[in-house]
C-alpha cells in the first residue's frame, strides 16, 4: 500500500474514524455489511445513506415491469445487528476536500473513507427522443408505470440486446401475448454466451415470437415508433430503452475525477485516482483490468464490494 497518506490516515483514525456509504444496490449493501464484520473491533462508525428503506433488486426490474411483486426487503432489517447507522436521504454535493457529504435534508456528513457505490443509470441521452419518448428500468416506479400500459400496448420495443433487453424483452412476450415484441441490438442478442447458450436463448425467443433485429441501431425515437439506422419506422406503442449506462453526475460535479460516462478512476486498489481517501464500487467505478474495463454488472460489482470493505479494513488494521 503506498505510504504518501499513512500520516494523514494515522491523524484520522486515532479516534473514531467516520466511514460513509452511499448507495444501497448490491455492492452498496455488501461493502456495508462487510465492512462492519471487518471493523468491529475498531472505533469505526459507518453510516449507510440512500433515499429510500427499500432494497431495490435491479436484477428483477423487467419483473415489475410485468406487473410482478417483488419481496419487501428493507434496508433497515437487513442492518440489524451490525450496527450500522442508517440515514434515509440522498446525496446531493461531495466536498473531498472538507470530507464532507450534503444531504437532501440539509444534514452534512463528514468522512474519513467514504464508500462511493450509487450504480448507473440507462443512459437515454446519445439520441434524440429517447429521453423524452422511452421508458426504462431504471427505477421500480418507473418499471411500475410501464406495467401499467402494457395491457393497452399493441407494439413493444426493447432496445439493447444485453442481459436486460433480453430479459425485458422475454419477460413481456410471456406475460403478455397479445404484444408484438421487437427486440433492436447492434449485435446478435446474447453475444456474451457459448454457443448452447445462445442456441437455447434463440429457441425460447422463437417460441414467444420475439421478432429480433440485429446490426441496426436506432436513430431517434418518437412518441409512438422508432426510427432506425436503415431509415425503417417502425410502429412502438411503448419503447423500453436498456441500451448503454451512465453513473451519477455527484462524482463529477463534486470535483473528482471521472470517465465519459461518469464512473470515478480509480487504481488497482479502487480508490480514486483523485482523492484515495474515497472508495468506488460498482457500476459507480471505472475499474480496468489489463484486458479492458470490467462491465457494469452485479456479477462483477459485488467483488469490487467485497475488495473494497477488505482494502479498507486493511488500512486500519495497520495503522
Amino acid at each position: 500500500m503506498p505510504d504518501s497518506d499513512s500520516t494523514d490516515f494515522r491523524e484520522i483514525t486515532m479516534n473514531t474514524h467516520q466511514i460513509v456509504v452511499l448507495g444501497t444496490g448490491y455492492t452498496g449493501m455488501l461493502a456495508t455489511v462487510r465492512l462492519a464484520h471487518r471493523t468491529r473491533r475498531f472505533p469505526v462508525r459507518i453510516t449507510l445513506v440512500n433515499p429510500s428503506e427499500r432494497f431495490t433488486e435491479r436484477l428483477r426490474s423487467h419483473q415489475i415491469a410485468t406487473g410482478q411483486q417483488l419481496a419487501d426487503l428493507r434496508i433497515p432489517a437487513v442492518l440489524t445487528g451490525t450496527g450500522v447507522d442508517f440515514r434515509r436521504a440522498a446525496a446531493t454535493a461531495i466536498d473531498p476536500a472538507a470530507r464532507r457529504v450534503t444531504l437532501d435534508d440539509g444534514t452534512v456528513l463528514s468522512y474519513a473513507t467514504l464508500v462511493y457505490a450509487l450504480g448507473s443509470n440507462t443512459d437515454t441521452v446519445r439520441v434524440p427522443g429517447a429521453a423524452d419518448h422511452a421508458w426504462t428500468l431504471n427505477t421500480p416506479r418507473t418499471a411500475h408505470r410501464f406495467a401499467q400500459r402494457l395491457d393497452a400496448a399493441a407494439t413493444v420495443t426493447v432496445v439493447g440486446g444485453g442481459l436486460t433487453g433480453i430479459e425485458s424483452a422475454t419477460e413481456i412476450a410471456e406475460r403478455h401475448r397479445g404484444v408484438v415484441v421487437t427486440l433492436i441490438s447492434t449485435d446478435e442478442p446474447g453475444a456474451m454466451m457459448g454457443d448452447r447458450a445462445r442456441a437455447y436463448l434463440n429457441r425460447a425467443m422463437d417460441r414467444l415470437g420475439v421478432v429480433r433485429r440485429t446490426g441496426v441501431r436506432v436513430t431517434k425515437v418518437l412518441p409512438d415508433a422508432i426510427e432506425l439506422t436503415t431509415g425503417e419506422v417502425l410502429p412502438s406503442h411503448l419503447t423500453l430503452w436498456t441500451a448503454g449506462v451512465r453513473a451519477p453526475e455527484l462524482a463529477t460535479a463534486s470535483g473528482i475525477a471521472t470517465d465519459e460516462q461518469g464512473a470515478i478512476l480509480t487504481d488497482p486498489t479502487l480508490r480514486a485516482i483523485s482523492h484515495p481517501d474515497i472508495y468506488a464500487v460498482g457500476d459507480a467505478a471505472a475499474v480496468r483490468q489489463p484486458w479492458g474495463r470490467i462491465h457494469g454488472t452485479c456479477q462483477s460489482g459485488i467483488p469490487t464490494a467485497a475488495y473494497a470493505a477488505d482494502a479498507i479494513a486493511r488500512r486500519l488494521r495497520r495503522m
